[in-house]
């Protein structure tokens, strides 16, 4: 699938969603060289960009009318560095990874793109379960 042209993703997200979605994006990509993959989304999700390497994903974004998500799926390995690290993490970082369920290949945080979204805290997760590959990173 081709990506879709930044003025559907803005109406489909709106301005404000897209421009986070945007700097994420842009935080990624200064830190990793891996496949990027337009797909069409499942259910009412709309569509879904994803990061993958080596046959691993290290993050996925999904959108849909009027919203937008990151998956992050941490492992076991990446629970603990998580958990490790949690006093770096926001409240609201914390809360969800607090409530959200464990399963047997670990923890899938559906993580809402909005203003209480950082990027740091993004980038932070990502790289539990991958180190940065870019040499300038």
């Amino acid at each position: 699938m081709d990506r879709p042209a930044d003025s559907v993703l803005e109406e489909l997200i709106g301005a404000a969603t897209l421009d986070i979605w945007r700097e994420l994006i842009r935080c990624i990509d200064r830190l990793y060289d891996v496949d990027r993959i337009w797909n069409k989304g499942f259910g009412d999700w709309v569509y879904e960009y994803k990061y993958r390497r080596g046959g691993k994903t290290l993050c996925t974004f999904y959108a849909k009318p009027g919203t937008a998500n990151i998956l992050i799926i941490l492992g076991k390995s990446e629970r603990e560095k998580f958990e490790e690290q949690r006093g770096s993490f926001s409240e609201h970082i914390l809360s969800l990874y607090d409530t959200t369920e464990s399963y047997h290949d670990g923890k899938w945080l559906w993580i809402p793109i909005d203003e209480a979204l950082s990027s740091d805290e993004i980038t932070q997760m990502l790289m539990f379960k991958r180190k940065p590959n870019r040499k300038d990173s």
